[in-house]
């Protein structure tokens, strides 16, 4: 099996026949994975004329693992993320009880995949609960492994949480906790370094992408000295290390208030293009733009460490055991979660005949029923039979 190599300046070396780790996924995982699959190596067979070829590994992960050996989150699967460096996964069920917090988050935090990356555009055909879809074309790069993805927390009522508020008032002179007894409280640590390397990742994709600006999106009215930093940080990075960029008028980087972007994105989402946030802000701002353009169901997602090269690209939505087996599930987020993993390889070239095939399909009102019920005269198609679709688009 065929790995992708780093290089001593950092570089990705993708060998014609790729290994690809992937987790089926829980839920409607096991019917838009298998699509997703027969979709990409559609699109690189047409794209390459049998010169390249991903080769596919399953690892286990959730309900699938647990079931097979015992475990949420075997150190195989680990592994194979790391030795591989690029992977991509359906969504994972949240294990009731103790012990894992989150399958997602365990991933993100052991391979230090410190980008949620999350591009949000309009496809033509898609009926969108706003005027002019066509105006969101923003990419989110929200800090993964920080705020409260560290998971820093007391509930209320325990012997931790006591201690917690006796060190806050007693050491600390914290008066402002109303009700101490009945409180939990919680913990997000912003780090320079953490919010230097999220900033410093969108504003080179902005550059390498020729989007004009990176707005940083905070709530450091509030929050001075956590998000207010994040704020700072960015803008004396962008200042040190991006400063001809600046001044030539190549890149504006700015930034705004939480509550205020979400306003703004939709009265004015023209005036976005990167967005650079830390982690509870970009689950806001990603899930409110993905639904101007239609919906979670066509949200691409992957998780980066744009310094070792890592990534695992991933649908966005969750296990929907509500209609998983039912052939219902749109298979879009996870399609275009593969696009981006293309074009990280430097397969764009497939991406796009996959973008493309699937915008002709929209054009014609021909969806899965989440979509083609707000089409005018929309034909509703089946998981599988819409993946087929969008191969039959691909190879006309």
């Amino acid at each position: 099996m065929a790995k992708i190599t780093i290089d001593k300046d950092g570089n990705k070396l993708v060998p014609s026949t790729v290994t690809i780790p992937f987790i089926e996924g829980d839920g409607v995982g096991a019917e838009i994975t298998p699509v997703m699959q027969q979709v990409v190596d559609a699109a690189v067979e047409k794209a390459y004329k049998g010169n390249r070829k991903i080769e596919w590994l399953e690892v286990l992960a959730g309900g699938k693992a647990h079931d097979n050996t015992g475990q949420w989150l075997p150190s195989e699967t680990i592994d194979a993320f790391r030795n591989y460096i690029v992977g991509i996964k359906g969504p994972l069920m949240t294990p009731v009880g103790g012990g894992i917090r989150s399958l997602n988050v365990a991933l993100r935090q052991t391979l230090d995949l410190y980008v949620c990356q999350r591009p949000v555009r309009y496809f033509k055909g898609i009926v969108s609960p706003v005027k002019h879809p066509e105006l969101v074309d923003m990419v989110v790069f929200r800090e993964n492994t920080e705020d409260i993805y560290a998971g820093i927390e007391w509930e209320a009522g325990t012997a931790d949480a006591k201690r917690f508020y006796e060190f806050l008032h007693d050491e600390m002179k914290v008066t402002k906790v109303r009700f101490p007894e009945t409180s939990g409280f919680g913990v997000k640590p912003v780090s320079k370094e953490g919010s230097e390397r999220l900033i410093d990742a969108a504003i080179k994709f902005a550059i390498q992408h020729h989007r004009p600006t990176v707005t940083l999106v905070h709530k450091g009215n509030i929050m001075k000295y956590t998000e207010g930093g994040f704020k700072k940080w960015g803008y004396e990075l962008a200042e040190r290390e991006y400063g001809k960029y600046l001044s030539s008028g190549e890149l504006t980087v700015n930034d705004c208030i939480c509550d205020a972007f979400l306003q703004n994105a939709l009265l004015k989402p023209q005036n976005y293009s990167v967005i650079a946030t830390m982690n509870l802000n970009g689950d806001y701002v990603s899930d409110m733009l993905a639904a101007q353009v239609g919906g979670i169901g066509i949200a691409p997602g992957a998780n980066i460490n744009y310094q070792t090269g890592h990534a695992i690209f991933e649908a966005t939505h969750g296990v929907a055991p509500d209609i998983a087996g039912t052939d219902k599930v749109n298979p879009s987020s996870i399609i275009l979660s593969a696009v981006m993993m293309l074009d990280y390889l430097g397969w764009s070239e497939a991406g796009e005949l996959i973008t493309e095939a699937m915008e002709q399909l929209f054009q014609q009102s021909i969806a899965t029923i989440d979509l083609a019920r707000m089409m005018p005269n929309g034909k509703a198609l089946g998981t599988k039979a819409f993946g087929d679709s969008i191969i039959t688009n691909i190879n006309p």
